[in-house]
């Protein structure tokens, strides 16, 4: 699923590559990935220009300039494709977002969204997301008094949206692998210097992540090769059996919260 690396990078990439585009048509293969009736949902699309693209968490925000917003959630398996119909992906397209010759393909979305929002409405669907973990006002004060008294394990803790939002079940092990905390250590039993690491750690991970395009691997337009670039550097996520490269242990992988987990038993404390 892409987490907030993976969201940012296409952000950025869209933003270069749409934003002030007039959309000139709409193609919906799939009802249940819109929120509104197809006909409702194209003309209010159609003709309309992409301002700007923002994040929230693992959401992208597509401001048109007649005020409506397009809410992507791509969820597990989502990703999206931006060219022609020569080079697009032998792939099942869900919605087409055109563009003159070009498109752009959401594609996977069978558990994702494209929804449509006005500007009031998409930010009360957003209002139970927790603070962005890149924000310059999100210190490592504002992390430990977040931390607190919780309660659970830390993985759990760090996949809650409404608690941090943008991080999933790649980072989560890749953040507690680099402060060398196990993911089913309790919150409770982290101490302070421990909870200041695995902030450090966070912020990190994530920006490496980002500067190398996040782990999915799918282009993102004919040429990119930026995205997917972190897959080959995951230290220890679907890494299961491999070498620690820290401590030469074997990554081992389990499940927490019916997630898969994979940690170095030998140098997660």
């Amino acid at each position: 699923m892409p987490e907030l690396p993976e969201m940012e990078n296409y952000r950025r990439m869209l933003n270069q590559k749409v934003a002030g585009q007039t959309i000139t048509e709409v193609q919906i293969n799939r009802e249940k990935s819109i929120n509104v009736n197809p006909v409702l949902f194209s003309s209010t699309v159609v003709n309309q220009k992409i301002v700007t693209v923002n994040r929230r968490g693992k959401h992208l925000l597509f401001h048109l300039d007649n005020g409506q917003v397009l809410l992507l959630h791509l969820m597990l398996g989502g990703w999206m494709y931006l060219g022609t119909e020569e080079d697009k992906p032998n792939r099942t397209i869900q919605v087409r977002l055109s563009f003159g010759h070009h498109h752009l393909y959401f594609i996977g979305l069978r558990l994702g969204y494209l929804h449509l929002y006005s500007e009031q409405d998409v930010q009360k669907e957003l209002s139970p997301l927790g603070p962005e973990p890149l924000d310059p006002p999100f210190t490592a004060q504002a992390f430990l008094k977040l931390l607190g008294d919780r309660r659970g394990k830390i993985k759990s803790k760090l996949l809650d949206q409404e608690f941090i939002a943008g991080i999933g079940n790649c980072y989560s092990d890749e953040i507690c692998y680099h402060a060398e905390i196990k993911t089913k250590r309790s919150i409770e039993d982290i101490k302070e210097n421990e909870r200041n690491q695995l902030y450090l750690s966070m912020k990190h991970v994530l920006l490496d992540a980002l500067k190398h395009g996040g782990y999915m691997e799918n282009p993102f337009f004919k040429g990119d090769d930026l995205t997917g670039g972190y897959n080959n550097l995951c230290l220890v996520y679907d890494r299961e059996g491999e070498p620690c490269k820290r401590c030469g242990g074997t990554i081992v992988k389990e499940m927490i919260s019916s997630r898969k987990t994979f940690f170095c038993p030998n140098c997660q404390k």
